[in-house]
Parts: C-alpha cells; structure tokens; sequence
C-alpha cells in the first residue's frame, strides 16, 4: 500500500477575523437547544475486509500507513487544543483528492488514542460517500435531519470496534446544500454537537472548496478547516484560492496525499 500522508505542513499566523454569514431559514425549525445522548447512537458492525479494501484504519495496516495518521493526529490536537477549538472541517481544493478517506481516517485516530468522543458527521450533502468507505448500507442522515423533523439521536451510528467514534450519515442527497449547510437549524446542530460533553472533537467531511457553495456557506461555523491537497494533481493557483476563500475559519494546515511534490 502507498503512503498516503507524506506532510502537514501548518501556515504561520493564519487566523483571520471570522466572519459570520447570516442563516437562512430552513425546514420545520428546530428545538430549544439540548445536549445531545451520543449513547443513543444504534451499534453498527463493520466488515474488516472492506475497510483494508477502502484503505479505512483497522489496525492491521502497514505501521508506515498507521503512523502518518498517528502524526496528523497529534498535530491536529495540538493546534486545536492551543486554541481551544472542537471543530474541524475537512476539505479539498477539487473532487477528488482524498478528502473524505482523510477525514474517516483522522477520527478513527483520534477515537482510539485519546479520551475524547470523536463526531464524524458527512456534511457532502449532494454526494454523501462516507458510509460507502465503512460499507455501511444507505441510512437517514444529515440530509434528513435538515429537511424533516426528527431528532439527531435517531440518526446517529457507532461502529463496534470504535467506542468513542459517532457517526452521522449524509443520508438522502439534497440539491439544495448550500442553503441547508447554512440555516439556522444546522447552526443549532452544531452547537449543540460541540457542547454535548466536556471532551468532544467534530470532524466535517465537506465538500472541496472550488466550484461549488457549500464549504464557503459553512466554513463559518467551525473553528477550524483542513486542506487535503494530491500529489501531482492539485496547483497551487488551486490551493491560493482554496485558502483564500476559507477566510472565514482558521485552515491549520495542508495534508499532501500519497507522495511527491504538489504541481506547479
């Protein structure tokens, strides 16, 4: 298997004033705000031999692909901790360069080696794929949450192996992401996703930053963005502009996927 993660390389100083962007009114509305019950989450099992197939952590992986997570991981939590912040959105410049493998494989770390409850929730409404990687069959989620009324317990997963890991499906692909990534009742949702417990990470899977609305509508309600570049592939007019657009949050850093050098 090849290496996956070859640097993390985090910007000097790359904390801009926040900008809030003003909600948008969707759906049925919401309820008063109530710290969520992640001990609801319904147990879900996973077949091994489909996540090594996914290049999904399972702790029989080469040490070399194990550790370049363990490294992310650690710088991360640093910066976050430094901070004293508790979300993070994981994105990308383009489609498909490794964004949502990067973001399952960064909370599986997490839930294992420290006492946290990690939240991985797939916010790619218009093509939700997190629960493809974990083979796990299609289910309510995100997506459904945003346009019903039902509560978020209800759509909450747990894979067997990872006690500390939730998960919130995407669930049905909506065409009208944008606006719901940016309503009030997803900004409801995560408040009270960050304050359920005292030691609580949430990790976004969002989609990539150019061509479409979504992260820019959302990108201001997190503390933090992750940017997963490919090796070869992604420019850097592309990264310049996926940076720059992110100035509403703090992008702590920039993960070149698999190895060689970021082309010109």
């Amino acid at each position: 298997m090849e290496e996956l993660l070859k640097s993390l390389e985090m910007p000097r100083d790359r904390h801009r004033p926040r900008k809030r962007v003003g909600p948008v009114p969707v759906g049925s509305g919401y309820r008063a705000s109530d710290k969520i019950n992640y001990l609801r989450a319904q147990h879900v099992p996973l077949n091994k031999a489909v996540l090594r197939q996914n290049r999904v952590l399972t702790g029989h992986e080469p040490a070399v692909f194990r550790e370049s997570y363990q490294l992310l991981r650690t710088q991360i939590l640093q910066r976050l901790e430094e901070h004293h912040w508790n979300t993070l959105a994981v994105t990308s410049p383009c489609a498909s360069e490794g964004r949502t493998l990067t973001a399952i494989n960064l909370a599986i770390s997490m839930a294992r080696e420290i006492d946290y409850t990690v939240v991985l929730v797939d916010a790619n409404l218009r093509q939700p794929v997190l629960l493809e990687y974990l083979g796990v069959p299609k289910r309510r989620g995100l997506g459904d949450y945003l346009t019903e009324d039902i509560l978020i317990e209800e759509l909450l997963i747990q894979p067997y192996y990872l006690e500390d890991l939730v998960v919130v499906p995407g669930g049905q692909a909506v065409e009208n992401s944008a606006e719901l990534l940016n309503s009030s009742k997803m900004t409801r949702l995560v408040s009270d996703l960050k304050s359920s417990t005292d030691k609580c990470i949430i990790i976004f899977d969002v989609p990539p930053v150019l061509g479409t609305a979504e992260t820019l509508a959302f990108s201001a309600q997190v503390d933090a963005a992750l940017l997963v570049i490919e090796d070869g592939i992604t420019n850097r007019k592309d990264i310049a502009r996926a940076v720059d657009l992110l100035s509403s949050t703090n992008v702590v850093g920039t993960v070149l996927n698999k190895s060689g050098r970021v082309a010109p």
